[in-house]
């Protein structure tokens, strides 16, 4: 292949990432037009309010934003095994794993400790989420 064909080949998924991309953002401006629709006249966003009024499923704007950014994280990671391929490399588990696999441990191992956190009572649940950030910046570093 040249160097030309190497170029074609790198911009051909231009119109998937900016329609993922673009996707992801519409979806985001809908919670947000949610969010403030379900406010009320008050202008200050009420975070407890359903954004779906009388809906099977009481969406709250923390729970939409939560699925919203794992979607949002689903897609970067398409992204980057679309634009920059990589091979399985094995950690401290003694497993081959790729980007991929490493970002379910996160999250797996995330919910895991969030749940945990909660049981046990031990504080404000920040605290927790900065333990995940954390514990996942160990899992994609030796995992």
């Amino acid at each position: 292949m040249s160097d030309t064909d190497d170029i074609r080949v790198s911009h051909g998924h231009k119109g998937l990432f900016g329609g993922l991309v673009g996707g992801w953002l519409i979806v985001g401006l809908f919670i947000l037009w949610a969010a403030v629709a379900a406010s009320g006249d008050d202008g200050a966003i009420a975070w407890t309010q359903s954004l779906n009024p009388g809906g099977w499923m009481a969406w709250v704007l923390p729970t939409a934003l939560f699925f919203w950014l794992v979607a949002g994280t689903l897609i970067v990671f398409t992204i980057l095994a679309i634009r920059y391929p990589e091979t399985p490399r094995r950690g401290v588990l003694s497993i081959d794993t790729t980007r991929g696999d490493r970002l379910f441990i996160a999250l797996l191992a995330s919910a895991f400790l969030n749940l945990a956190w909660l049981w046990m009572g031990l504080g404000p649940q920040w605290i927790a989420l900065i333990l995940c950030v954390a514990l996942a910046a160990a899992i994609f570093r030796f995992v």
